[in-house]
């Protein structure tokens, strides 16, 4: 099977290799406030998204992004300002690098990993010359499915770490695809309306759009068709669905797997992080 062979955090270990530098578009108004951060990719707040009983999410206590160990100096600042309580990674070791220690300095830096374990560049970059597209869409919908049932203890984790009213800022390497299926937990129990949540999680092709291309040129060089690496880029609604049917499923509804499978308590998080 590809999940035995294709690792998500290896191909993106990969793309970060010096000299590709990371672009910071402005996202769509209304889905989260993008932070404005220089070098730091997919960065926003959570805030004003509306929420149960038509309340909105605080602004200022939840953000999420793409690696925030990459940050430049004035980010460093931007980023110390924001009084966060925690930074949540979930990346695994094999993403991260010595050059990222000044950031675990300066932060409450925790490790959540989740896809732990990536396969060489040597022998991952020949195998994706021979995959088709429809095998790379085929794993990412496999680690979709995996998120909510083999990943269930870490994302509890996190999601104990929101019930203690922590000012949160959560990623992995692009901010996609790990950071999103935590903002679909994340906004499920804040009551956010389903198509505003799958907004929220498409917008990561938007901001991410600039480095998606330099990373397609980048790739070339190994003789990968962009086509294929496109599933590893994109987010699509497919993949946040294979979740959802993953959690309905083992537990029927997403209330009953955040209270049942994660142990969440959702009135306590609505009082954290809805404003009234």
């Amino acid at each position: 099977m590809i999940s035995q062979w294709l690792s998500w955090a290896g191909s993106m270990r990969a793309l970060h290799a010096p000299g590709l530098h990371t672009v910071v578009p402005s996202g769509p108004a209304g889905i989260g406030s993008e932070l404005q951060l220089e070098t730091v990719s997919n960065a926003r707040d959570l805030g004003g998204l509306v929420g149960a009983g038509g309340r909105r999410v605080r602004h200022g206590r939840l953000y999420r992004s793409g690696n925030p160990a990459l940050a430049c100096g004035a980010d460093i600042e931007r980023l110390q300002g924001l009084g966060l309580d925690m930074v949540v990674d979930f990346r695994s070791p094999g993403e991260k690098s010595a050059d990222e220690a000044p950031f675990g300095q300066r932060f409450n830096w925790i490790a959540m990993p989740v896809l732990e374990g990536s396969m060489a560049m040597d022998v991952l970059m020949p195998r994706l010359r021979e995959s088709t597209p429809e095998d790379v869409d085929a794993f990412m919908l496999g680690v979709y499915r995996d998120f909510p049932v083999r990943y269930r203890r870490v994302f509890g984790g996190f999601m104990r770490n929101a019930q203690a009213g922590k000012t949160l800022l959560y990623h992995c390497t692009a901010g996609k695809d790990r950071t999103g299926f935590a903002s679909l937990l994340l906004l499920s129990a804040l009551g956010v309306g389903q198509d505003d949540i799958l907004a929220n999680y498409l917008e990561s092709n938007q901001r991410n759009a600039g480095f998606n291309t330099q990373a397609l040129e980048r790739i070339a060089q190994f003789g990968i068709r962009p086509e294929v690496m496109m599933p590893l880029l994109e987010v699509r609604t497919s993949y946040l669905q294979a979740s959802m049917e993953a959690i309905e499923e083992a537990y029927g509804d997403m209330e009953r797997y955040l209270s049942e499978g994660l142990a969440v308590d959702v009135d306590g998080v609505r009082g954290y992080y809805l404003e009234g």
